[in-house]
């Protein structure tokens, strides 16, 4: 059972006054498992993996983890092996999700992975041959994904190396040492419709495919869409999807659609308790290098988040805030723990709410709104929020509360 939901929970609901602490970061965890449904009944009958890695793109990589399971996902992506190797050991088993780590340097944790029954991605030989090592000193085989590079330039194997790579891997899987449960890639530019690199890379995924079954592997798992792949191109969901940012209720590009468009509902709220309220005169600088000179006689009112706490430095002038019922913009550089907004001929009083970002449904700002003025993308608006910020989770399943899906998936 979860936590029964009050009106005095909900952000929007809440008093304009907030108390303690100074900001915080709102989770609606109901919004991510509507999210994650309205995923997996979109792009069924693949599976969908829910990406956590980034400390769950800002939003708590636990709390977020079991709401995805409770959701009905099997399968959670993390970036590093720490990030693995918390899940397990907050419990998060392999009977209850399959997890995925794909950012492996030498010297890595292969051997505590592989005990902890993590599956790995490998992207070539110097990795495959640091695995068998591991594998051969913890005495258990491992579950590997092998990453073809089909086009984006970062990790993955190359097509001229792949066919030596899915070679040696089924070596060591005829000897027992591993099985390859999955092979994948990674768009480079789903997010853009008809991108060229998008058919080229289908193909060369394609092609990866049938090099690895003529070395004699059959995964269980093929993957290659993210977000923008899942939810725009219906070829490449293979058997399993990635999905992160649009598990969190963001678009994964504007061009591709608003959240309600896609029908997503943005999982943060990030807000913050006003610090203090003054009146000065025209003429007046605000903030590092009077990049702002209030017009004539106004009221100013400083809001206690900065750079230190993820703000964008350079949305200094430009920044979104709702405060006293109107939408402000930040006056001024924006400092390591607070910034200015100049309420005009308004009055807001201290501990009023200032909403920098939220769902968008009482007409505050969005994180897409944030990522426009700070010419980003919404991805760094909410991962970039950091820990000086904490996170308060909405609707959050008790750990002991069973995931298991009603479907049977």
């Amino acid at each position: 059972m979860r936590e029964p939901e009050s009106s005095a929970a909900h952000p929007a609901a809440r008093s304009a006054t907030l108390p303690a602490p100074r900001a915080e970061a709102v989770v609606d965890l109901d919004a991510l498992r509507a999210n994650v449904r309205t995923l997996r009944e979109r792009v069924g009958p693949a599976q969908v993996m829910t990406v956590v890695k980034a400390d769950a793109y800002g939003h708590g990589m636990l709390p977020c983890a079991r709401a995805a399971l409770s959701a009905g996902v099997r399968w959670l992506g993390t970036a590093t092996p720490e990030e693995a190797l918390a899940l397990r050991a907050a419990g998060i088993g392999p009977d209850r999700a399959r997890v995925l780590c794909w950012l492996w340097t030498p010297g890595g944790p292969w051997a505590e992975a592989v005990a902890a029954d993590v599956d790995v991605s490998v992207s070539g030989r110097w990795a495959l041959d640091e695995l068998l090592a591991a594998v051969r000193a913890v005495g258990r085989p491992a579950r590997v994904h092998l990453k073809a590079d089909t086009g984006l330039g970062r990790n993955g194997c190359q097509p001229h190396d792949w066919p030596e790579l899915t070679a040696a891997a089924r070596a060591a899987e005829a000897e027992g040492l591993i099985r390859v449960v999955g092979v994948w890639s990674h768009f480079a530019a789903a997010d853009e419709p008809g991108h060229p690199s998008i058919e080229a890379q289908s193909t060369a995924f394609r092609e990866a495919l049938e090099t690895a079954g003529r070395a004699g592997l059959r995964p269980e798992v093929r993957h290659i869409a993210n977000s923008a792949g899942a939810l725009t191109l219906p070829g490449a969901r293979y058997d399993l999807v990635r999905t992160g940012i649009a598990s969190y209720g963001l678009s994964p590009a504007p061009e591709l659609g608003s959240p309600a468009d896609l029908g997503l509902r943005p999982v943060m709220t990030l807000q913050a308790a006003v610090a203090l309220v003054k009146r000065v005169p025209g003429g007046h600088g605000v903030s590092y290098g009077h990049t702002y000179v209030t017009p004539g006689e106004t009221t100013l009112a400083l809001i206690p988040l900065g750079y230190a706490d993820g703000i964008p430095r350079h949305a200094g002038n430009a920044g979104p805030v709702q405060l006293a019922g109107k939408w402000r913009t930040v006056a001024g550089r924006v400092a390591m723990d607070q910034f200015v907004v100049d309420l005009g001929g308004d009055h807001a009083e201290v501990g009023d709410r200032a909403v920098l970002f939220g769902p968008g449904t009482d007409g505050e700002p969005t994180a897409e709104d944030w990522a426009r003025a700070a010419g980003t993308i919404g991805y760094e608006i909410v991962t970039r929020i950091g820990a000086r910020v904490p996170r308060r989770h909405l609707h959050a399943e008790p750990e002991e509360a069973g995931t298991r899906d009603p479907d049977g998936e």
